[in-house]
């Protein structure tokens, strides 16, 4: 059994995070510039394991408030060999974007990125209230950038085992993402492989 002091620390310490968490659904930083208007999508708990640093979210995932949930995370799951029951445990799997709220579309198609105001106004805040992070995958470029700094996303994929135990970079899982993997066959004998055995070992 736990310490009491243990105990009530890490109480106040969930307790701190499900204020914060509302602190951030009601944010209206961007709201402004926002088509959709502001809805931001996090999932994240004090005793997560993993995370999942993400881009931002598309239209489906803005109208339902769940991560993930499309095509996309379909994809996503497939690659950590995982179910969608596990996948939205967030006492287990957090899921946190680089942006929290849709950004819009690109005048010739496409997402935007996800917006800069976001990452720095409530990041380092989330991540200082889930002490027991082990593993965060970095899921596409945006990610990777902000804590890698730059570099190419095929590169990082390949030479994962340089970014182990703290991170694994993964590409973003978009339907983009299926001709790459036809012509990259090592991403599913090689990288896919050691992903699940990181991820399942944390599980």
């Amino acid at each position: 059994m736990k310490p009491r002091t243990t105990m009530l620390a890490e109480d106040a310490g969930a307790q701190a995070l499900e204020q914060l968490v509302r602190d951030i659904r009601a944010c209206t930083a961007c709201a402004s510039v926002l088509p959709l208007g502001p809805r931001p999508v996090l999932h994240v708990s004090s005793t997560a394991r993993i995370l999942i640093a993400s881009q931002a979210p598309g239209t489906r995932v803005h109208e339902t408030g769940q991560s993930f949930n499309d095509a996309s995370g379909d994809r996503l799951r497939g690659w950590l060999g995982i179910d969608r029951a596990t996948f939205y445990d967030s006492a287990r799997i957090a899921i946190m974007p680089m942006g929290m709220c849709y950004p819009g579309r690109m005048p010739k198609g496409g997402d935007r990125p996800p917006r800069r105001e976001c990452a720095p106004l409530w990041r380092d805040r989330v991540l200082a209230l889930m002490p027991d992070i082990r593993l965060t995958l970095l899921v596409g470029s945006y990610a990777q950038n902000h804590v890698l700094g730059p570099g190419k996303v095929e590169d990082r994929v390949r030479h994962y085992r340089d970014f182990l135990p703290q991170y694994f970079p993964l590409p973003h899982p978009s339907w983009r993402t299926g001709a790459w993997e036809r012509r990259s066959p090592w991403f599913a004998a090689e990288v896919l492989p050691a992903l699940r055995g990181a991820v399942h070992a944390l599980l």
